[in-house]
């Protein structure tokens, strides 16, 4: 769908290029803290907001943003799939996930959608992690949109091996027809041993780790796409049985808005500042929950959990990907 502002562009008089996060909730999102910081990182001048939107209402509060002169968005929960069918474009990843978490207006008011969460997820695990994915045995869990999203970015880095496990198997399998060095099988049928273990489930919201057998975890390096303050669940139950080492998806969250922030102006921040502030950024975004300010359009309010952001529902919560 194309939009054009009212001088016939999508920009802002003041100067400021505007861009938002949308979302159903949204107003626990990092993101305006994120971009701000690389804006001024980077010398651009540009407006970040909160841009909250009824579940029903994504397309109709979407073009109202842009037709008001919006550049750009980020899009999470509940909306990914529906601003891939909205968009004029797809790149390659977010075509193969059916889910756009970044849209940005061209000159003429057209609207691209990407998906940068395999971009954000392998510069995490290569380079803020330094852990080795070209060659490795790969198990990824869940196959929902999250799944799809890294699935791409995981095989062109190189993975030699990449099971997708699933509570559902049919539809790893599908995800195994993208490619042969893909398989798909059920949760309880994975084995190891892995070199590397991703969690695309919610499962650590609920407070469940233990999702395949022991084996698959043991000496692998094992990582949650879903972020917090301390240990997800499923990091601490990789702990326990043996895994080399464990991250969740804090640095995946920065590194995929980096790469949105790219997108949009040209040019990649430096994201070592955000990540070395990870206390301050969590302390942040608990001080808007604790202060749950009203929703408003454009508003800085509080009121749900920013979820990506780095977690895919998956199937094993039975709720659409994220």
């Amino acid at each position: 769908m194309s939009v054009t502002s009212a001088d016939g562009a999508p920009g802002d008089s003041t100067g400021r290029a505007r861009y938002a996060v949308i979302g159903a909730p949204v107003e626990h999102s990092l993101s305006p803290i994120l971009h701000t910081s690389f804006a001024a990182a980077t010398g651009e001048a540009l407006e970040y907001r909160l841009l909250p939107a009824p579940v029903d209402g994504f397309r109709p509060t979407a073009a109202a943003f842009f037709r008001a002169g919006g550049r750009g968005l980020n899009v999470t929960l509940p909306f990914k799939p529906e601003a891939a069918a909205w968009v004029d474009s797809l790149d390659e990843a977010a075509a193969a996930a059916e889910a756009v978490n970044t849209v940005a207006a061209d000159s003429a008011g057209r609207l691209h959608g990407y998906n940068t969460d395999g971009a954000g997820l392998v510069q995490d695990l290569t380079v803020n992690l330094g852990w080795p994915i070209d060659g490795a045995r790969v198990l990824l869990l869940g196959a929902g949109g999250s799944a799809r999203g890294v699935l791409r970015p995981l095989l062109a880095a190189g993975v030699a091996e990449l099971v997708v496990a699933n509570r559902t198997p049919a539809r790893a399998e599908d995800l195994a027809r993208l490619d042969p060095r893909v398989r798909g099988v059920a949760l309880e049928a994975a084995r190891g041993p892995f070199d590397v273990v991703l969690n695309s489930t919610s499962a650590s919201i609920a407070g469940v780790g233990a999702l395949v057998a022991a084996d698959c975890v043991h000496g692998a390096r094992c990582y949650d796409l879903l972020y917090a303050p301390g240990d997800t669940a499923f990091m601490d139950w990789c702990r326990r049985r043996g895994a080399r080492a464990v991250s969740d998806g804090f640095g995946m969250l920065i590194e995929q808005a980096a790469e949105a922030f790219a997108i949009w102006r040209g040019l990649r921040p430096k994201t070592g500042a955000l990540l070395s502030d990870r206390d301050a950024l969590f302390a942040a975004q608990e001080a808007i929950r604790q202060s749950k300010p009203s929703a408003v359009p454009g508003g800085t309010g509080a009121a749900g959990r920013d979820r990506l952001d780095g977690g895919d529902a998956d199937e094993m919560h039975n709720e659409p990907s994220a």
